[in-house]
């Protein structure tokens, strides 16, 4: 096959793999031998689709064709003989010993008959070379290690291991560019050609009247041809739709034309020009296209600043695997369902908002009017304001007709812009109202907007001219955009025939463009321009519907309720306006307008039936459910904060319950330990304002709550989950974090101190084995047991239990643990040396996912199973002995190991095997932490000295601290 030919399989892979052809994207990859995707490899291996994972390799080796081959299929079918041992199937054992292994025996008999004799034991793990070995997902994981490492050392898979790089939708673009020649030889160019399918050249007809149309825009004579225009939608059956290229003449799709209404299943269809007419092309672009160069595409670079700007973490040129199969594998326990925190506003809460950047703080509204600002670390509300009109005198007689005929007014949304220095505020009789944010907590007004007659129904932020904008809707049927400093208007968009419901602002590439649902359940989408909606379906329900993306902005969902009740929760196809996937699970009559948000690019909540509900992206079934411990609303509202480590959910009782998953808890456990510099005087906060007449002039400075409830003296944190725990890679862009500026931002906090008993709790751990000693102390990392070493090198294990007390099982001073031990008896019990234990150095550490533990106690370190305390092996004899210990945040097989001797030795407990020895301290290594957000290792030493290690390559980044003095400076090694 040609080298062009080769290409052309690799575009047609991009393009099956941007469409979700999942299935024939790696039957390609595997009839070709042209890819190989790991990805999809890995996936199979580790879900055990033994049958799959030999097909797909056949499409690039045979167990015969060299030694690497056969020891890669060799690996695989020992795994799933094991496996079905495991099992106690050994009818099936018998059956992959006969039809999948014996082909082996040629090589080497000896194996071949060891691995026979495995069926004469009740537990193959009582054959010496087996005894390591864990459950069936570690193994699987051990297994694909190896089996990378020997098709990257495969020369058949030379060169197919990497996708090439190029442009996304390249093969979009390339059709593009062909119509635009094919319409460009036209005899008979039309100015709006109808373009219906690829099967044939496309060719104008010639004008019934007899007169020649004009020539198109970007002609031979007249400029160059566009990079990539998009080619309008071919029909209802046409395999493509344009996918918006950097040049913007269409919007996915969706961004079209104005069309008469159709179904959610419909794809669009209707031409709008392939060669923009001259009085539309110019609206497409942003900034407009200088006449001078007709058809170029141009944007300024402050233009493409922004873009990039707002596209962080989505790279010009993508991997084909990487862009479809994100790296992070999430589980059920990334979810926050855990309630740590119960707040109280003092009224019915309406709407919710997590600042951007400062994930603790949260953002709500009531239904008096009010907007409160709360530090949910602390538990406590750090602004508050009353709804007041600021200038009735630039209000218009509507609006204060309807304040005086009734002066109760409701928050319908309250949301921070994406950077958090401005919340808006959109009230349910026609004001909108903006707020600068400052650090310290104070709230500077800063724009009212009398926007609609009636109520204002949505908000949101957008950037369409390089400033930023707020998009306001309400019940008078239009949509408006306005600068959020000044609040000048922008546009108005006219179309929709009822209230409009919501708005969701997006962009592809460089177009802008806005999403909008109606009570009468109509979507239309808009581009910033006078020209009318692009878009007219129907969304499921047809009554109450919000949209949202996904973090990364690839995936689009909308959530709504109709009259009768039917909730309906579903994904969008964007290139083709249709349903791709629907949510099961509501309520069959919910009881109020279901609401719903997204998180970590992988789940979705929603409030429904007194629970919250949980679902995978990926999947159609309910994940799981929370009641929260009880005392939610029917249709509780909810929301994520950015990094999705916690969501705050309204409760009955004008309540706000805070959920947490590990890293929420721990980031609201740090908080709380935390005292800001500077004196603050006795709070009181009324939680119920007074009722005030909202034309008067009563300030929010002087009413009871205002003086004491805003803290200007406060300084924000601004935490990020950076500092704490991996980082969804798919949200953050690839660039190690400057240590200088978070020293800066927690530069103003210090511990705080505990001056009343009152704050103590004591709990003595119930133990009836030999006392000792405890030297070592730590919480499980699912925060459900207290694991301690004895200076005897024991250990002891207390888990605490579900009960009614403890309805969470958590650990908790309110509720005694029970002292844990297997059936078997067995106690762990380190190596000592010949001395004095309680004189040796103990250390300790868990695996990640609690599974493992490894210990020492002056002698040897051992590793042992948390589920049976056996010991899995011993290492590392004295002298020097272990002082630290840390297990690597991804692979729970390497260990980094701190010593006597002042070194750091990186460990492979798999291949028994020192990987690395680490050299950078005089005296021994008294603390080790792996940072994997960084990619870092950070060790101290007896030396008073700090050294950075980088994960890659174990080079150094040294940091030296002198003890009793604050200068501290950097010099760097690698």
């Amino acid at each position: 096959m040609s080298s062009l030919s080769r290409e052309l399989v690799f575009l047609i892979l991009q393009f099956l793999d941007e469409e979700k052809f999942k299935e024939t994207v790696h039957k390609l990859e595997q009839e070709s031998a042209f890819y190989f995707n790991m990805k999809h490899f890995e996936d199979l291996v580790q879900g055990g689709e033994w049958d799959e994972v030999e097909k797909y390799l056949s499409g690039f080796t045979k167990v015969e064709d060299n030694r690497y081959s056969m020891k890669i299929f060799f690996e695989i079918r020992k795994q799933k003989y094991l496996e079905a041992l495991d099992r106690h199937d050994r009818a099936k054992a018998v059956e992959i010993l006969v039809k999948d292994l014996k082909v082996f025996a040629s090589f080497n008999e000896e194996l071949f008959k060891e691995i026979t004799q495995l069926l004469t034991l009740e537990n193959f793990r009582q054959n010496e070379q087996l005894s390591k070995y864990g459950d069936t997902k570690s193994a699987r994981n051990i297994m694909l290690m190896e089996l990378k490492k020997l098709i990257e050392a495969n020369p058949l898979f030379r060169d197919k291991l990497n996708f090439p790089p190029f442009k996304v939708s390249r093969l979009r673009t390339l059709i593009n560019q062909s119509l635009n020649w094919q319409h460009q030889l036209c005899k008979n160019p039309r100015p709006n050609p109808d373009i219906k399918t690829l099967f044939t050249d496309h060719s104008c007809a010639a004008p019934t009247n007899g007169a020649r149309a004009p020539p198109p825009a970007n002609g031979p004579l007249v400029g160059p041809i566009p990079k990539s225009a998009a080619f309008p939608p071919m029909g209802a059956h046409a395999p493509f739709q344009p996918v918006v290229s950097p040049s913007p003449n269409a919007i996915a799709g969706w961004m079209t034309n104005a069309n008469p209404s159709l179904p959610h299943a419909a794809v669009a269809q209707g031409p709008p020009g392939l060669v923009q007419p001259p009085n539309t092309a110019a609206f497409l672009k942003h900034p407009r296209t200088p006449t001078s160069a007709a058809g170029i595409d141009y944007q300024s670079a402050d233009s493409e600043h922004l873009m990039k700007r707002m596209r962080v973490g989505q790279p010009d040129e993508v991997s084909f695997s990487g862009a479809s199969h994100p790296a992070n594998i999430y589980s059920q326990d990334d979810l926050p369902k855990q309630v740590v925190r119960s707040l109280n506003q003092g009224s019915n809460v309406m709407s919710l908002d997590f600042h951007p950047v400062q994930q603790t703080i949260l953002l709500v509204g009531t239904n008096v009017g009010d907007i409160g600002i709360w530090e949910v670390g602390s538990r406590e509300r750090i602004a508050q304001r009353t709804f007041k009109v600021w200038d009735i005198g630039s209000c218009t007689l509507p609006l204060q007709a309807a304040l005086m005929k009734d002066a109760a007014i409701s928050v319908n949304r309250c949301l921070w812009s994406p950077d958090g220095n401005i919340l808006g505020v959109a009230f349910s009789k026609h004001i909108v109202q903006t707020y600068a944010f400052v650090p310290n907590g104070e709230l500077r007004q800063q724009a009212e907007i009398d926007a609609h007659i009636g109520g204002v129904n949505d908000i949101a932020f957008s950037h369409p001219n390089k400033t930023l904008s707020i998009i306001t809707c309400g019940d008078d049927k239009l949509i408006k955009v306005w600068d959020a400093q000044t609040g000048q208007k922008q546009y108005t968009f006219e179309g929709h025939e009822a209230p409009v419901y919501s708005v969701c602002p997006h962009y592809k590439e460089s177009i802008q463009f806005i999403f909008s649902t109606a009570i009468d359940g109509k979507i239309k989408a808009w581009l910033y321009d006078c020209l009318g909606s692009r878009v007219d379906y129907d969304a499921p329900g047809h009554w109450c519907t919000t949209m949202s993306y996904s973090a990364d902005g690839t995936r689009l969902f909308s959530c709504g309720t109709s009259k009768d009740g039917d909730s309906h929760l579903v994904e969008w196809n964007e290139t083709e306006g249709a349903i791709k996937r629907t949510y099961s699970g509501f309520r069959k009559r919910s009881l109020g307008v279901v609401q719903f948000d997204t998180t970590r690019n992988r789940f979705l909540a929603a409030g429904d039936e007194f629970l919250v509900k949980f679902w995978d992206m990926d999947g159609t079934n309910i994940l799981m459910t929370t009641d929260c411990d009880g005392g939610l609303p029917a249709s509780p509202r909810l929301r994520f904060n950015r990094e999705g480590s916690l969501l705050a959910v309204t409760a009955s009782d004008n309540g706000i319950k805070i959920l947490a998953n590990t890293d929420g808890q721990r980031l609201l456990r740090m908080l709380e330990t935390r005292a800001y510099e500077g004196s603050r005087g006795p709070q009181q906060i009324n939680t119920k304002p007074p009722i005030v007449n909202t034309l008067g002039s009563v300030s929010n400075v002087s009413s009871p709550m205002a003086g004491n409830s805003e803290r200007p003296d406060r300084v924000l944190p601004t935490v990020s989950m950076s500092g704490l725990a991996s980082m969804d890679v798919s949200r953050t862009p690839d660039v190690k974090p400057r240590l200088t500026d978070e020293s800066e931002k927690v530069k103003t906090w210090k511990l705080a101190d505990i001056v009343d008993s009152g704050h103590l709790r004591a709990l003595r751990m119930p133990d009836t084995t030999t006392l000792s000693k405890v030297v070592r102390l730590l919480y499980t990392n699912s925060g459900v047991a207290l694991l301690a070493l004895g200076s005897n090198g024991s250990h002891k294990l207390w888990k605490w239990q579900r009960s009614d007390r403890n309805p969470g099982g958590k650990s908790t001073a309110s509720v005694a643990p029970q002292m844990w031990q297997p059936a078997n008896g067995i106690l762990m019990t380190n190596d000592t040396t010949d001395g004095n234990p309680e004189e040796a150095t103990a250390c300790i550490a868990l695996s990640k996912n609690d599974s493992y533990v490894m210990s020492a106690s002056g002698g040897k370190v051992s590793l042992f199973n948390m589920m049976t305390f056996k010991v899995m092996t011993t290492f590392m004899a004295p002298p020097p002995a272990a002082t630290f210990l840390a297990f690597h945040p991804q692979d729970n097989n390497i260990i980094a190991i701190g010593m006597e001797d002042s070194t750091i030795q990186i460990y492979n407990v798999r291949v028994d095997e020192v990987k690395s020895k680490l050299k950078g301290h005089s005296k021994k290594i008294t603390g080790l932490a792996f940072s994997q957000s960084m990619n870092m290792l950070v060790s101290s030493g007896a030396d008073a000295q700090l050294c950075v290690w980088s994960i890659d390559g174990w080079g150094k980044e040294e940091i030296k601290i002198y003890p009793n003095s604050s200068k501290s400076f950097w010099s760097f090694s690698w």
